[in-house]
């Protein structure tokens, strides 16, 4: 698959949040307001595309030649740690407000299964490591085009009315719900058409 066909895939077609589920809890979470989802949309990027270049690398020049890959859970899930680590130590130093906006959320994509599904994804089809960052990179911003989609979504129902019962989280989860629906529309035939 061409690099333009995995980008299209993993924002439009295999959207991680809104086709796949994978990531609910940043993506509810942390998308009430844009600054706090754009903030969590880049550090989801940058973990994501890290995370796929380097479970590529580990996987493919460690586990495999030393015949260890039933070991790949267990690696994927500390390399991801890791990168999350740093990426918090990082926000933490630049950004004081938007490291206190993103609060628990920021170390729960550590138990992202989003950043661990990209990294299991691109070595069951085989990715290389340059397809491998691609589809990271592309899920990650997929990630971010749905949470900054839910954000301004969300800062125009604070304005609106909703049902008391809908109020807060209620409407959070049917806005996600129609969104999701909408990006049904976006399946292989749109990518086939698109790259040929």
């Amino acid at each position: 698959m061409t690099y333009i066909g995995i980008i299209i895939t993993f924002v439009l077609i295999e959207n991680f949040i809104l086709t796949q589920f994978l990531g609910l809890c940043p993506f509810i979470g942390v998308s009430r307001n844009i600054d706090s989802a754009v903030g969590m949309g880049f550090a989801v990027i940058f973990v994501m595309s890290m995370a796929a270049l380097t479970t590529w690398a580990v996987y493919n020049l460690i586990l495999l030649p030393l015949g260890i890959a039933y070991l790949q859970t267990m690696t994927f899930i500390l390399i991801i740690a890791t990168l999350v680590q740093f990426v918090e130590m990082i926000i933490q130093k630049i950004s004081p407000p938007l490291y206190k906006a993103l609060g628990i959320y920021l170390p729960l994509i550590t138990t992202n299964c989003a950043v661990m599904g990209i990294a299991l994804i691109a070595v069951r089809k085989e990715y290389d490591a340059l397809e491998s960052f691609a589809a990271g990179f592309a899920a990650g911003v997929g990630f971010l085009l749905a949470i900054l989609v839910m954000a301004s979504l969300r800062e125009k129902l604070d304005s609106e009315w909703v049902p008391k019962p809908f109020k807060g989280i209620p409407i959070a989860f049917v806005t996600a719900g129609l969104m999701a629906l909408a990006f049904m529309a976006f399946d292989k035939a749109l990518l086939k058409n698109l790259i040929g």
